[in-house]
């Protein structure tokens, strides 16, 4: 198999995505997995392997730049973050 087409199966394995959302913090949980069910569909492969690429990212991390006390030095990584962000507060 190619490595594209590994990164194609991966990016369209929703089961799987929705596993790596489970993170064990609630907070986590409700963010990811919304935007994995509300936003996710409708990126372009590139974004939904950034999307990926963010979901290895550390809970304690993923936290605070969720939650707006830290920023990701990755610029791509922050373009994401603040993606979600915005997912989440167009839903409530």
């Amino acid at each position: 198999m190619t490595e594209q087409n590994n990164i194609n199966e991966r990016i369209h394995q929703l089961s799987r995505l929705r596993w790596a959302c489970r993170r064990g913090m609630l907070e986590l949980d409700v963010l990811l997995g919304n935007f994995l069910e509300g936003g996710y569909a409708e990126l372009s492969d590139d974004d939904k392997w950034l999307f990926i690429r963010l979901l290895e990212t550390p809970d304690p991390d993923l936290i605070a730049w969720l939650m707006g006390s830290e920023r990701p030095d990755d610029q791509e990584l922050c373009r994401m973050v603040e993606r979600i962000k915005a997912h989440a507060k167009s839903r409530f």
